[in-house]
């Protein structure tokens, strides 16, 4: 899909859909956001907003988080 779309190109109709369900599968199945805008060549907000309107659960950044460490008695 990435070949027939040109950078900031409009997507609209059924292209659009099913570019949100190609980005719906990949980013299920583990690819992250920064890797499906590479793939692509759309931006992270444009693969963001893609998958937001697809319906998916966006996952947390990760990383370490701040607060009371947790004592093991």
């Amino acid at each position: 899909m990435a070949e027939t779309l040109k950078k900031g190109s409009r997507v609209t109709g059924a292209a659009r859909e099913k570019l949100a369900a190609d980005l719906k599968k990949k980013y299920d199945s583990g690819a992250s956001i920064r890797a499906l805008a590479e793939e692509t060549g759309r931006s992270y907000g444009f693969v963001h907003r893609m998958l937001s309107e697809s319906g998916v659960t966006l996952r947390g950044r990760g990383g370490a988080t701040r607060g009371k460490k947790a004592t093991s008695a």
